[in-house]
């Protein structure tokens, strides 16, 4: 009897070990990161500072992620990874943490805990300017919040297990990942601005280097097919989420017309200018994003 109540201790003992290894390296994982220095450019109080901040956020997807009035939003039905993806009350979050917290979220992939954040695109935004990182910052603190209540966001573990495994990165790993900008602006100034634009829009999806992303399904296009389309075109495509011909275009329908019918003439035409130049380049190979097939 006593040697069966030895078994069935180490029986019960063995998977609680297993998960609480998981737990632990997980969380060593995500906690072996450091922030950059303290983010102190100036936060502008200025209305024409504000609305740009806004505009940022409408272009950059703040409010598809984080809800038409940044009240916070649960992937639950959405994304079954991970287990629950919730994205927090933003207005609340820039009210209730100081400047260095918030851009720290933004540009470089780490929350309020110090740990490396998991879905937040960091990558997408960690190329902002200064300048355009505070005018963000100025109008998230500005918008009025929205009570709404949210659950736990909960990793879940078999994500955990891709953690350990290595399967999978945290976001400050993507945000290290980012190719810099290489268009010089004193000699091309509107292809830098569609690089720069580019680079902090469509690389949420389109690949760190907008040159396509297939590490999952379906992939993402290279974005230098926009050279092979018009001007009036890629306007309406971007603007739209329609293809030419009236092609439907599947996730682009769902992010283009909350996103980018703001765009300016100018910022079309610098993404078309740099976008439709970048068939000349041949993309990097053997990079995570677009692995090789």
């Amino acid at each position: 009897m006593r040697n069966l109540t030895i078994i069935a201790g180490i029986l019960l003992a063995v998977p609680v070990i297993c998960f609480g290894g998981i737990y632990l390296m997980t969380e060593a994982n995500l906690r072996d990161v450091k922030r950059g220095p303290a983010f102190d450019h100036p936060i502008p109080t200025d209305e024409v500072s504000i609305e740009h901040g806004r505009h940022i956020a409408r272009t950059r997807g703040c409010f598809g992620c984080h809800g038409q009035q940044l009240e916070g939003k649960d992937f639950d039905e959405q994304w079954d990874w991970p287990e629950r993806a919730v994205a927090p009350n933003l207005a609340a979050y820039a009210r209730d943490h100081d400047t260095a917290t918030i851009e720290a979220a933004i540009r470089q992939g780490i929350g309020a805990s110090g740990k490396a954040l998991v879905s937040m695109p960091s990558y997408n935004f960690t190329r902002l300017t200064d300048e355009d990182t505070a005018a963000l910052i100025a109008f998230l603190k500005s918008a009025p919040v929205v009570e709404k209540k949210l659950p736990k966001p909960k990793l879940g573990w078999p994500v955990r297990w891709t953690f350990v495994t290595g399967e999978e990165t945290h976001m400050v790993q993507w945000v290290a990942a980012v190719p810099p900008l290489r268009v010089n602006a004193d000699a091309e100034p509107q292809r830098a601005h569609g690089e720069y634009l580019a680079m902090t829009m469509c690389n949420e999806c389109h690949g760190l280097d907008v040159r396509g992303f297939s590490m999952w399904k379906p992939p993402l296009p290279d974005l230098a097919m926009v050279g092979s389309i018009s001007r009036d075109d890629f306007e309406t495509l971007i603007k739209t989420g329609v293809g030419v011909g009236g092609r439907e275009l599947g996730l682009m329908g769902l992010v283009a017309p909350d996103r980018f019918p703001e765009l300016t003439d100018d910022e079309v035409a610098a993404l078309y200018a740099y976008l439709s130049s970048l068939a000349d380049e041949a993309p990097a190979e053997n990079v995570f994003w677009r692995p090789a097939q």
